[in-house]
């Protein structure tokens, strides 16, 4: 359930983020489908806290580095993604397909960080988006790690709904796909998402927490080229699990 207010304050970020200029004030409630009123009242507390400014006498608002600036600091303390973008960006270079790296968040998987390929045609995906996990390669690996309990209590609350033809819709098709998986050590999205997108995927344990890195791309190219993008990733996690720089303690 969202909360309407906060809702709309992070709408008013991503359109800023959108747009990239300052957008007058009745723009901004057009964009934000918001009343005028609303927004102003919105527009005035940013102001006041110093995340906003007026560009000019009726020349529009647009975000102070303050944003920037929070945005930067809350960066520097996440140690872990710090360390693992390295191995993404390395996951990257040595297939040239988005590499994403994600985890398990009550009944989704969201994505933590994305790196994208430099190829014109390719996966683009970006941090804070949700996936559904009976469809998407590293809610297949998370899910993989789970008790059997676990996993019962989690696919009650899972929609297992149908994108493609492909789509593994319901609890008896998810688990065997998910047990052949495992047993083979990598798990995989072959048009069960979208019809011409295809992903492989594995698990990964740090500090105590499992998280799932998958190389994701149009389906023709990961199945052409999936027994070296499988070697790349194996050699990526492998590397990462031994990174010395990972000192995090795991939770209590």
């Amino acid at each position: 359930m969202d909360v309407k207010l906060v809702s709309r304050t992070l709408d008013l970020i991503e359109v800023f983020a959108e747009c990239r200029r300052p957008l007058p004030l009745t723009e901004l409630a057009r964009l934000l489908d918001a009343p005028v009123s609303s927004c102003l009242a919105l527009v005035r507390t940013l102001i006041n806290r110093g995340y906003l400014y007026e560009v000019k006498k009726r020349g529009g608002y647009y975000p102070t580095k303050r944003l920037l600036n929070a945005a930067l600091q809350i960066d520097l303390g996440d140690p872990l993604l710090e360390v693992v973008r390295e191995y993404l960006t390395q996951l990257r270079d040595l297939t040239d397909e988005t590499v994403v790296f994600g985890k398990l968040q009550e009944t989704s998987v969201v994505y933590l960080d994305v790196v994208e390929s430099t190829r014109a045609i390719r996966y683009n995906a970006k941090p804070g988006e949700h996936r559904s996990v009976h469809a998407n390669s590293i809610g297949k690996s998370l899910f993989g790690q789970l008790s059997g309990q676990q996993r019962t209590v989690l696919a009650a609350r899972l929609d297992f709904r149908r994108y493609t033809e492909n789509t593994l819709c319901d609890l008896e098709s998810l688990v065997a796909d998910v047990e052949t998986a495992k047993k083979r050590g990598w798990y995989a999205n072959v048009g069960e998402s979208a019809a011409d997108l295809a992903a492989i995927a594995m698990p990964v344990e740090l500090a105590g927490e499992i998280y799932g890195i998958s190389v994701v791309g149009p389906i023709q190219r990961i199945l052409s080229h999936r027994e070296r993008y499988l070697e790349a990733l194996q050699q990526v996690v492998a590397t990462l699990l031994n990174d010395s720089k990972l000192t995090l303690d795991a939770p209590p």
